[in-house]
């Protein structure tokens, strides 16, 4: 487009091109002079008063004491390898999960989509980069006109006269230019990189809340595999004291009752076996749907029993303010605020002027053998202005609404953190409190444990009746299933307290997240600049 006015003098168009030029450059001047000009507020990141430390961490105000497994520190150490994995289910120590985790980010529905909502901010992002170049068209047309007998010449569409009949040939380009001058362009490019970024976070978090859904639902598994074989090994030993009581029977020194007693007991255990097996292959249906496969497909893979997961190395908790960076859905919510933010700019760009510059080119003819001919050329070039003067205050309306959805974005993420410090706060309270019932269970169950040998011992020497072993045996199996219970429970607990940290370490996605976003503002920069330069001299 620079050179279309030097085109005109050189075909004999000379004495129009101190105007063109002159208006031209005046235009450019003023883009020039107002490029520096950005409607709207510029966006300051929010700060929020955080706690100095977790409430409930280790030694805190309210903290379980002599809690093994969480450490304060920011960042893993030397002394916690696992723990410093990105991959924080590493840190359960189990390559069955690893290996479903790793199918998952490969075939799971919900990756799927998390990867397509951010291919369409990504698209997004570009199309509001795309406003910052000249937009050019080209285009043809043959027409056969007849001119009507009751308008004078000159009247499209006929134009050619009273009952004339003529054709007519046209080919050429147009190109328009909106100079960005008080940044509406601008601001819209960093509401859309902002999006983007947002869009990365919320993958991160989809992910984040994928795995941890698979390791819930594979400790549940785990779980529920563990409920049945405690069962089975409190069956044998109670079929045992059936066995037994029926040869005491026999020999005419127990009771038909207490036969009957011990053959109760064993139907009691057996019937709860079946409902724990129900619950074992729902954890795999559950769990095959999440990965993205047939709910049946993993039934052979995960139908042998494996322990319950259990960390490897202890969980560097951090400070509050590192939720800031870990959380996926804090940085999303952050993003989401800029982006808010962007759009008051764009939307108060509509109170100014709007400045273009336009050209067009071409051949047109009435004839086709002298379509081709340089007489068949026509071309024109040209800053515009338009300004809304009056729209009833819509524009300032949409003013008010963008800064409204500002405030509510702002509003979303102080609920966002103050969401994730609750969760941080319970799941350490969950995770502590179910490691100190869980040692306490332990030795119950070796108590109980005990209590059955003896109460058996003095049942076979006939120095007590069967009440007490039944007894003995009840409570051993009752704390037997409670400890596995809270074996699970522990696991879960674990795993919703890496999900409310935020996952692994380093953050997952800030690296990308800031080379995304150093992208992003270089690709705007370069199209400013590369728009102002194509400006006609």
């Amino acid at each position: 487009m620079a050179r279309i006015p030097e085109l005109m003098a050189a075909r004999g168009h000379g004495p129009h091109r101190p105007r063109i030029a002159c208006a031209a450059a005046a235009a450019a001047a003023l883009a020039f002079a107002l490029a520096g000009c950005t409607v709207g507020p510029d966006y300051v990141a929010p700060h929020l008063a955080l706690p100095a430390a977790y409430a409930e961490h280790p030694g805190g105000a309210s903290g379980v004491a002599g809690v093994a497994g969480v450490t304060v520190a920011g960042n893993a150490t030397a002394a916690t390898p696992a723990a410093g994995l990105d991959a924080w289910w590493k840190n359960l120590g189990d390559p069955v999960l690893d290996r479903l985790i790793d199918d998952a980010a490969q075939s799971a529905p919900d990756a799927a989509e998390a990867d397509a909502r951010v291919r369409e901010a990504r698209a997004r992002a570009g199309i509001a980069g795309a406003a910052n170049w000249p937009a050019v068209d080209v285009g043809g047309q043959y027409a056969r006109t007849h001119g009507s007998a009751n308008v004078p010449v000159g009247v499209q569409p006929g134009g050619l006269g009273r009952g004339a009949n003529g054709n007519l040939y046209q080919a050429g380009f147009d190109a328009s230019w909106e100079i960005d001058v008080f940044g509406g362009t601008r601001r819209s490019v960093e509401s859309a990189d902002a999006s983007y970024a947002a869009a990365l976070a919320s993958r991160g978090d989809a992910m984040l809340t994928l795995d941890a859904e698979i390791a819930r639902d594979y400790v549940e598994l785990r779980g529920a595999q563990r409920r049945i074989a405690v069962a089975q090994t409190d069956l044998a030993n109670q079929r045992d004291a059936l066995a037994l009581t029926r040869a005491q029977f026999d020999a005419g020194l127990a009771s038909r009752l207490d036969v009957l007693r011990a053959q109760a007991q064993v139907n009691d255990t057996e019937s709860d076996i079946p409902t724990y097996e129900a619950d074992a292959r729902a954890a795999i249906y559950r769990i095959g749907a999440l990965v993205g496969r047939p709910p049946e497909a993993l039934v052979a893979e995960l139908d042998a029993p494996r322990p319950i997961p259990a960390p490897v190395a202890d969980v560097p908790v951090g400070l509050p303010s590192d939720l800031l960076k870990r959380r996926p859905d804090i940085r999303a919510a952050e993003r989401n605020l800029a982006a808010a933010n962007a759009r008051i700019g764009v939307a108060t760009a509509d109170l100014y002027p709007h400045f273009s510059l336009t050209g067009a080119a071409g051949l047109e003819s009435l004839d086709a053998s002298s379509f081709l001919g340089l007489p068949s050329r026509y071309m024109k070039i040209g800053p515009g202005i338009q300004w809304l003067i009056f729209d009833a205050g819509k524009v300032r309306f949409e003013i008010r609404a963008e800064q409204a959805r500002t405030d509510a974005a702002a509003a979303a993420y102080r609920r966002t953190v103050l969401g994730a410090l609750r969760d941080v706060e319970t799941a350490l309270s969950s995770y502590g409190r179910m490691q100190v019932k869980r040692a306490q269970l332990a030795n119950e169950v070796a108590a109980d444990r005990d209590a059955v040998v003896i109460a058996t011992r003095l049942y076979r020497q006939g120095l007590t009746d069967f009440l007490p072993v039944l007894d003995a045996e009840r409570a051993l199996h009752s704390a037997d299933d409670k400890l596995a219970q809270t074996e699970r429970d522990t696991a879960l607990a674990l795993v919703a307290l890496y999900k409310a940290l935020g996952g692994g370490w380093p953050e997952r996605g800030d690296d990308a997240l800031a080379a995304s976003a150093s992208a992003s503002a270089s690709a705007s920069a370069a199209s400013s600049a590369s728009a102002a330069s194509s400006a006609p001299e």
